[in-house]
């Protein structure tokens, strides 16, 4: 849920503009970031900048843009989706104006060049911009693939060109992994290998956003002698405007969903949407037979060609249980992880980004806290300042001195509910009476074969309300969490509701209004637990 705001002489930009999944809450809707802080502080971006075309950095902007009305800039790939999200909305796309990965744009006092990079993702761009002395590269989302099949190499001699940089904005998400990511070139291996040796009907999930992967698929199923066809809206949407732009021009002609019935088992490859275990997505309606055009059969092989999104394992699971009743094979990352490679950078690629940008600090943004500390462990080692590791609602200056936390702005979540945007409703079944003061906690947990385990830190903000001793708090949530039985986010929510209203209700003098997010995170490995 990406969303990030650059001033200078009182004048702002916004970085990407993302949504999150609320998978704690009934019906799964869409947070979006809450702006309320940029109103109270007379925040108005004068330009929009996206740095590339999944949901987590372009998912809210047909929701928030209206409030802005300010231009749009995006690469070519991410402007075809958001026009498409625009006409949903039935907005003008009028605002959103392309860029080409190279190319710079002046808005302000900032000036700001796009400079490709690799990802899950054709045209990933991080953004270096100048404004007045001071040089920040804002990296997005990237790693160092030396064979993308989509698009080239990241061209080392352009981020050498920046040294020195004063501040680099940098992607977490792998901080804790030692080594070098996968490439996609080795995936599309893995999966022709894989394909060689599938007998029967043969489906293949991923996340619509990764043409590289879905070429990959297209390319392996083609020399393997098998038709290709897809299933899922977002998997449809995305080979559409990818085609349109020529980033496909030698993936295999399609059949149509409604002649796959036509074909023998063994000439058909299917790519589909629901490698994370969504209720309403293709694979899931194969898994629980009630696809229209095809049904399962003992033979058939399915591979999850996707990384588990944490908070996800057990509808993963449950949607696995239902496949392997049909007598489907399954091909996942527990026991082929060649078949997957993740779009974020593990510590060697980080380091070399670094020598070659030469920083003089960082703010590790991404993942949870544990990534960013990793990430902060990195650049001391580096020699690089790293003070912080940001929240949510964090207003930071950068000056002569370095970085530093001006102040703390508490975020309550909003939601989408009935195509608008509004305040989380908070804690159902509240004492009724006058409120004194706001607590909101944000709570990342991760599943364990035995219950729930919060992970990392607990995010607790009680403005204006009756002081909270945070480490009884802490101990109390954590026995909870122990003591509850529930399959999914939602069911854990649920069930902590009228138990954190019945402690606070015997541990504050005044009942606040309360705000309760809960969080997927991952576990962290051997390796970190030891280290902590």
């Amino acid at each position: 849920m990406n969303l990030t705001l650059y001033g200078y002489d009182d004048q702002w930009i916004a970085v990407d503009c993302g949504m999150m999944i609320r998978q704690d809450l009934p019906n799964s809707p869409l947070q979006v970031p809450n702006t309320d802080t940029l109103q109270t502080l007379g925040i108005t971006p004068a330009a929009l900048f996206i740095t590339h075309g999944h949901e987590d950095h372009i998912g809210a902007v047909a929701w928030l843009w209206p409030r802005w009305g300010c231009p749009i800039f995006a690469t070519p790939l991410a402007a075809g989706l958001l026009r498409h999200k625009f006409a949903e909305h039935q907005l003008s796309s009028a605002a959103i104006e392309i860029i080409e990965p190279g190319d710079a744009v002046e808005r302000g006092p900032f000036t700001l060049r796009y400079l490709s990079v690799t990802h899950s993702i054709p045209e990933s761009c991080a953004i270096m911009m100048q404004a007045g002395d001071y040089r920040v590269l804002h990296t997005g989302d990237w790693k160092l693939d030396p064979e993308p099949l989509i698009g080239a190499p990241v061209n080392a001699a352009h981020f050498r060109a920046l040294a020195p940089l004063d501040l680099v904005v940098g992607d977490s998400t792998n901080a804790p992994m030692p080594g070098q990511s996968a490439s996609e070139g080795d995936v599309a291996k893995a999966l022709a290998t894989t394909l060689e040796q599938c007998k029967g009907r043969v489906v293949v999930s991923c996340f619509a956003s990764n043409l590289a992967r879905v070429l990959a698929i297209g390319r392996a199923a083609h020399a393997c002698g098998r038709r290709v066809s897809l299933m899922g809206r977002s998997m449809e949407r995305m080979v559409s405007v990818a085609r349109g732009l020529g980033y496909l021009d030698d993936f295999p002609p399609l059949v149509p969903s409604h002649d796959l019935g036509y074909l023998p088992p063994e000439e058909v490859v299917i790519i589909a949407t629901g490698s994370q275990g969504e209720p309403r997505a293709a694979l899931q309606r194969l898994a629980q037979r009630r696809h229209p055009f095809v049904d399962l059969e003992p033979g058939d092989s399915v591979i999850f060609s996707a990384k588990a999104i944490p908070g996800n394992e057990r509808p993963i699971e449950q949607l696995k249980k239902r496949l392997l009743q049909l007598g489907v094979a399954l091909f996942d990352e527990n026991n082929h992880p060649e078949l997957h490679a993740t779009g974020h950078p593990a510590q060697q690629e980080l380091k070399k980004l670094y020598q070659w940008v030469r920083p003089k600090a960082l703010l590790p943004v991404h993942g949870e806290a544990r990534h960013q500390q990793a990430h902060q462990a990195l650049a001391e080692q580096l020699g690089i300042s790293a003070p912080l590791t940001p929240v949510n609602g964090d207003l930071i200056l950068l000056d002569n001195q370095g970085l530093r936390l001006e102040t703390r702005h508490p975020q309550p979540p909003c939601i989408v509910d009935q195509n608008s945007v509004r305040p989380h409703p908070g804690l159902e079944h509240q004492t009724p009476g006058a409120r004194r003061g706001s607590l909101f906690l944000a709570l990342p947990v991760t599943a364990t074969e035995t219950g729930w385990w919060r992970i990392g830190r607990m995010m607790l903000d009680t403005t204006g309300a009756s002081p909270l001793d945070e480490e009884s708090f802490s101990d109390w949530l954590d026995e909870q969490l122990e003591e509850i039985e529930a399959e999914t986010l939602a069911d854990l929510r649920q069930a902590l509701q009228p138990r954190l209203m019945h402690w606070l209700a015997n541990h504050l003098q005044h009942m606040p209004e309360v705000h309760l997010q809960i969080m997927a995170a991952d576990m962290p490995t051997e390796e970190e637990l030891d280290r902590q």
